[in-house]
């Protein structure tokens, strides 16, 4: 019988010289496509990696936007996408991977075009139908990126010091502030919990026992609406999983996007996430 470890390995290893398959991140709105920092390397072994940038607050297409007094909603969020997509990658059907608010632009993406759809990774969505509780915009008000970072993390310390440094920096920028509350405006009433059902790709759903951004118990049940969903709960961790516990999400991925029985409790997970006993110590 082959080992768990084995059988990780055999899944995890990039296979023969070719075009991988395309992977596609989308960050929520307090992030950047900066934030998949720690994961985009790690996957960019074993796909070919996008990080399209359809929420940047300091450019000039939102801008535009907000100068013509026009919403900056889901459905334009989707419509980059899609743009992106159709005219500068043009290798479907992608395997999408979305934090918070990319979740929600995921949702009505796959839904809408199922046919440019493999499968979906849903990192604590936002929209599932549960009143959202945004603490991060006090922070972006005040421009404290200390009261944003423990917003979003169950264990702020531990966090790279870093992302405090750029938030100040963005906090600071008149044109960064506006554009993320204009989008802040534009989707933060929107659900997609009535799309979910509309969702055919294998799609895996993970939430944290201590997110303060979406409720956990609601994205639970959201995931049983999915015609083909898994779903997992991260112990101990906050809003940014693929942050925070990035070296379990890393390789969760890569084996839901690559085996061919996708799960969201691969017998792997169950020896790196062991408690040790006395005799181990």
């Amino acid at each position: 019988m082959r080992s768990p470890i084995k059988g990780l390995i055999d899944r995890l290893r990039p296979r023969h010289y070719g075009r991988r398959h395309p992977l596609v991140l989308i960050n929520g709105l307090a992030e950047q496509a900066e934030s998949w920092y720690r994961n985009r390397k790690f996957w960019s072994r074993y796909f070919d990696v996008h990080t399209p940038n359809i929420l940047a607050y300091e450019g000039e297409t939102i801008h535009r936007l907000i100068a013509a007094k026009e919403p900056i909603t889901v459905e334009y969020l989707v419509n980059q996408l899609f743009i992106y997509l159709d005219q500068f990658v043009q290798t479907p059907p992608y395997h999408l991977v979305a934090s918070s608010l990319g979740g929600k632009v995921a949702v009505e993406f796959a839904a809408r075009y199922p046919e440019m759809v493999n499968r979906v990774v849903l990192l604590c969505p936002s929209g599932m139908g549960d009143e959202e509780q945004l603490p991060i915009i006090d922070g972006v008000v005040g421009r404290n990126a200390e009261m944003m970072v423990k917003s979003v993390f169950h264990r702020p310390r531990l966090v790279d010091r870093e992302i405090e440094r750029y938030y100040r920096s963005k906090f600071a920028n008149r044109k960064w502030q506006k554009g993320f509350i204009r989008t802040v405006r534009g989707t933060l009433d929107h659900t997609v919990r009535g799309k979910m059902k509309d969702v055919k790709a294998p799609t895996l759903l993970v939430t944290a026992t201590e997110d303060k951004v979406c409720n956990p118990v609601t994205a639970e049940e959201a995931a049983r609406e999915l015609p083909n969903g898994h779903f997992r709960k991260i112990e101990r961790c906050g809003h940014a999983p693929q942050i925070e516990k990035h070296w379990l999400i890393n390789r969760l991925v890569v084996d839901f996007l690559n085996s061919t029985r996708p799960t969201a409790h691969p017998s792997w997970t169950k020896l790196i996430l062991a408690k040790p006993t006395r005799a181990s110590k």
